[in-house]
């Protein structure tokens, strides 16, 4: 049975054509010293601002939206996708992204948190040439890791162009080519970030009662770090000085806790502020059904056999519900690729990027 294709949309897909009379996005106005990231050709977007003053501009900054109402159009605004690389250094897999997206300059921005410490050169022609976001230390499993997705949210929401706003890791690859990821989100109201209600220890069993009455356990919900939000989202996760103070206090690992605050603080805050606004799953797969420990099963050319096949049951595996429609286009990026998978990855990415659904 050939594999059911993605084509319910809310409304006709956003064309990839640039208007003739296109115009830069909407500027920043600051007065703090940083480079405006509306500036498509800036070489860099590293500023001075420490994480209080940059959460508080970002929650201000007027999307594109907020200039044009619903019953208004303006051709010269293209919306567009903040891709967020949440690494600890190089991006190995850096070349197929550079396929992806390839010719599609206008509809993207990208941002890299690096450590600190991590420096590279790259050629100027990159895509990620010029994108490292001011950064700070990562630990897995503490709220580290929570403040440096906040970070990359509040960077990209500088940008008043960028609607969407997907979390990746130096191990995501893209499941299709640029139009069909941009179609989809584009075209729908909803944002994808896991959520679900979990009893026992790996769920409730990690709620604090000290939580208690800001979160209640009722609220209390588990889901998978790697998610992507509309920019109203995004604004209410960056601006979040309620709920996030009991998260870093309350929500932590062993030896003081048994709770992670990045599976748990974003699946609770949408629970409990905007749970009709989210479709309570992730579109990023990841292999489970081998476990190494607490970690998802790694893909690597020794371990997978990596062919346009394979690839193409992540891609039309599962079935989810779009848009009130059920589709089994449910993943549109994929997690846990090894180095060793960039070859195979490069050979058949012409049929991921040149054939979209």
């Amino acid at each position: 049975m050939a594999p059911l294709l993605f084509t319910t949309f809310m409304s006709s897909p956003p064309s990839l054509e640039l208007p003739t009379n296109y115009s830069q996005p909407l500027d920043v106005t600051t007065s703090h010293n940083f480079t405006k990231v509306c500036d498509l050709n800036t070489p860099t977007i590293m500023h001075n601002m420490d994480d209080e003053e940059l959460f508080l501009k970002a929650s201000m900054v007027q999307g594109i939206q907020d200039y044009f109402p619903k019953n208004k159009t303006n051709n010269n605004i293209v919306p567009k996708v903040a891709f967020m690389f949440l690494v600890r250094g190089a991006l190995p897999l850096a070349p197929l992204w550079e396929s992806f997206f390839k010719g599609h300059k206008e509809f993207y921005s990208i941002y890299l948190h690096q450590h600190p410490s991590f420096n590279e050169t790259l050629p100027p022609d990159s895509v990620f040439f010029g994108r490292k976001i001011p950064s700070k230390p990562t630990s897995w499993g503490l709220s580290s890791l929570v403040d440096a997705e906040r970070r990359l949210l509040a960077n990209a929401l500088l940008d008043s162009s960028n609607q969407r706003f997907v979390l990746l890791s130096e191990s995501c690859i893209p499941l299709f080519g640029f139009k069909a990821i941009y179609d989809y989100l584009m075209n729908t109201n909803l944002s994808f970030l896991e959520s679900y209600d979990m009893s026992g220890r790996p769920g409730t069993g990690r709620y604090h009662p000290k939580m208690w009455p800001i979160v209640n356990i009722t609220n209390f919900r588990k889901g998978s770090q790697w998610f992507e939000v509309k920019r109203d989202i995004a604004i209410e996760i960056v601006k979040d000085t309620k709920y996030i103070p009991l998260f870093k206090k309350y929500c932590v690992p062993l030896p003081h806790g048994i709770c992670f605050c990045d599976e748990h603080y974003l699946p609770t805050l949408l629970q409990m502020l905007h749970y009709k606004m989210n479709a309570k799953r992730s579109i990023t797969w990841v292999d489970w059904s081998i476990a190494e420990g607490p970690h998802p099963r790694e893909i690597g050319s020794s371990s997978y056999n990596i062919t346009y096949e394979f690839l193409n049951k992540i891609r039309f595996g599962s079935k989810c519900v779009y848009n009130g429609n059920i589709t089994n286009m449910c993943f549109l990026f994929a997690r846990k690729f090894l180095p060793s998978a960039l070859e195979p990855l490069l050979r058949v990415s012409p049929l991921l990027f040149g054939i979209d659904p």
